[in-house]
């Protein structure tokens, strides 16, 4: 696996950059939002990688950083979701517009992104809802800069509440993965170790 690649832009093309490095230039497709931050050609860049393994094919796809690579991995997951169809909802959306839309079933606004019919936001929703709900939290909490870890523990029940649970289990499960993993602190991995915890109690 290529983690990321880093070099000298050499060509910028409208959905691939071609990366000098080592005497080998890789071409790497990317979304619009990170073409739209790329450097001068000529300068360094780093790109951080997933490499797309098919028998007549290896195709590289780059992002400005991994939050974009996470959430570009998680839409291919989903069935009907390919790596062109990804990045054009990756130059559509942030990951943390993204997510919040995802998380908060909201259909209408993933159908705005073009390719994206009915059936395929829905199936986002219901294959991505609990992943990209921790992610869109994560991201809420990281905007407050609350690292506090009681703080932590109520962003996190509000999380599950979110998604459906009630108040006094969403506690119940957040205050025991807190006490069994005093080692967490952050908001993104509790949600989901909390919502292991209910999966496995249903």
């Amino acid at each position: 696996m290529i983690a990321h690649v880093a070099g000298e832009l050499a060509v910028s093309a409208e959905d691939y950059v071609v990366v000098s490095a080592g005497g080998i230039g890789y071409k790497i497709f990317v979304p619009g939002s990170t073409q739209a931050g790329l450097p001068a050609a000529g300068e360094k860049i780093r790109l951080f990688t997933y490499l797309h393994v098919r028998e007549d094919a290896l195709t590289l796809y780059g992002f400005s950083d991994t939050e974009q690579q996470e959430v570009f991995e998680l839409l291919i997951g989903v069935s009907g979701i390919g790596p062109k169809v990804a990045l054009a909802i990756l130059s559509a959306m942030s990951p943390e517009s993204l997510a919040q839309a995802v998380a908060g079933e909201d259909v209408k606004t993933i159908q705005r992104i073009p390719g994206i019919g009915a059936k395929t936001a829905q199936r986002m929703v219901l294959e991505l809802k609990e992943k990209m709900a921790a992610l869109a939290w994560a991201h809420k909490v990281e905007q407050k800069a609350r690292p506090e870890r009681g703080s932590a523990l109520e962003d996190v029940i509000e999380g599950l509440v979110a998604l459906g649970y009630s108040r006094p289990d969403a506690r119940r499960a957040a205050e025991t993965v807190l006490k069994d993993r005093p080692d967490l602190t952050d908001p993104r991995t509790i949600l989901r170790a909390a919502l292991q915890s209910l999966g496995r109690q249903s």
